[in-house]
């Protein structure tokens, strides 16, 4: 086998390999629209790694009992946290582009709004939060 073969099937590979991760990432992408809804007495729902915002937005609202706001969520993450000792009382919520980030934020928000003891509810994360 001469050297201009073997090089050619290297650059061949490379290329194949170069497009398969681009589509990969692609399909990534367009897949990473989520939402997350809160409400009263810990009432949440969620949605990630929806085609749309839309889409992600109605389901996350479908999940989620009673009157509910709800935020758009891509490539982040979202978290709730309530007061555990009157889930009905003080809650919070947050999202942040890490997970970490959203819990600190959401449990500091339950507490500003009253809450005694919060504690988080819920959380999710959307593609590559």
């Amino acid at each position: 086998m001469s050297s201009n073969t073997v090089a050619r099937r290297c650059a061949m590979f490379f290329f194949v390999l170069t497009v398969v991760v681009a589509a990969t990432r692609f399909v990534t992408e367009t897949r990473a629209a989520g939402a997350f809804a809160v409400g009263k007495c810990g009432a949440y729902g969620q949605a990630y790694d929806f085609p749309g915002e839309a889409a992600a937005r109605a389901a996350a609202k479908k999940q989620c009992k009673g009157e509910c706001t709800t935020m758009t969520m891509k490539r982040s993450c979202a978290a709730m946290a309530v007061d555990f000792a009157n889930p009905c009382g003080a809650y919070g919520y947050a999202v942040k582009p890490k997970i970490s980030n959203s819990l600190n934020a959401a449990t500091r928000e339950c507490y500003k709004s009253g809450g005694k003891e919060c504690v988080i509810r819920a959380w999710a994360c959307d593609a590559k939060g």
